[in-house]
């Protein structure tokens, strides 16, 4: 038997629009409800790296561009949080691992939705919980182990 999904209200933001094809809001609204735990009012925004390195810089203290970045501001009654993405950072590390651009992105969407939600993963045994939460979440939505390694 199916649960239902918490209810998303989403705002999808696009300042670099090179990947608005890769990020349709029906799929963008169903990874991240995969991974949502309760409601929840979120905007995505997918940015370019010069405001990517300003957002990293300005409140984490490091001065480059990073692929998500999570800004949660309430995790009760309702999850509510702002997620940027900076789209060549994603390009490039999809490019790197050699996977399909959508496929990264649904990764940092559920992994940027899970920190929305408290997770975490500075202490190894909150990495093992979230990595093992977002492998089962991506698996279902029929993507790839993200943390999976390659043997050859």
């Amino acid at each position: 038997m199916a649960t239902a999904k918490p209810e998303l209200q989403l705002s999808l933001q696009f300042v670099d629009a090179a990947h608005r094809a890769e990020l349709p809001r029906h799929k963008v609204l169903r990874w991240m409800r995969a991974a949502l735990e309760a409601p929840a009012e979120i905007t995505v925004r997918i940015v370019g790296a010069e405001e990517g390195q300003a957002l990293n810089r300005d409140f984490r203290g490091k001065d480059y561009a990073t692929n998500v970045l999570t800004f949660d501001y309430a995790h009760e009654p309702v999850v509510m949080a702002d997620l940027v993405l900076c789209a060549p950072v994603v390009e490039r590390e999809a490019r790197e691992m050699g996977k399909p651009l959508q496929a990264h992105y649904a990764h940092l969407l559920v992994h940027g939705t899970l920190h929305a939600q408290g997770y975490d993963h500075e202490a190894e045994d909150e990495a093992e919980l979230m990595e093992g939460r977002e492998t089962e979440i991506l698996l279902a939505l029929g993507y790839e182990d993200p943390y999976a390694r390659d043997a050859g």
